[in-house]
């Protein structure tokens, strides 16, 4: 079990170090230590389950011609509020990039800018779910066995298409 912890502490320290998340992820971890059990799992599958929805409509509103840029900036204002709640650093700081580009109307450096932020948010998301996976292992390791507890490997982000 101590192994979990080192590995939960070098993994989260490695999400901080590589600015993926910021000072508002461990706020919101610690509202869970507050007595939110599953708090940080919840909010994250909220937000990659919206995120990922509003990253594939800004794409489609890209695509058009002309494009709409007050509707993509409304869409990646909204993005950014999200982000910023779960403290997604990389992920708001390209949806800036893009909302700065809008003023200029420069779809070539627009399109770059929006395929680097879908990157930003793949990585934080694939991060994220190795991080909760882990997290959720720790804390089934620390319960005592409450016999026939089959659900301590479900996946943390499954069921985000559910809601």
């Amino acid at each position: 079990m101590a192994d979990l912890h080192q590995q939960l502490t070098t993994m989260r320290q490695s999400l901080l170090d590589e600015e993926l998340l910021d000072e508002q992820f461990v706020q919101l971890e610690e509202l869970e230590a507050e007595g939110n059990p599953n708090f940080v799992v919840e909010v994250f599958s909220l937000y990659f389950r919206d995120s990922t929805k509003t990253l594939e409509s800004v794409g489609q509103m890209l695509e058009k011609t002309p494009v709409e840029f007050d509707k993509v900036d409304r869409a990646l204002h909204m993005l950014k509020g999200n982000s910023a709640s779960v403290g997604a650093y990389k992920v708001v700081t390209e949806v800036n990039r893009m909302r700065d580009l809008i003023e200029e109307k420069n779809p070539e450096s627009f399109n770059a800018t929006y395929e680097q932020l879908k990157k930003e948010h793949d990585v934080l998301k694939g991060k994220m779910e190795a991080y909760l996976q882990l997290l959720k292992e720790a804390e089934a390791a620390e319960k005592p066995s409450q016999g026939g507890g089959g659900d301590n490997d479900e996946d943390p982000m499954s069921g985000t298409e559910s809601s």
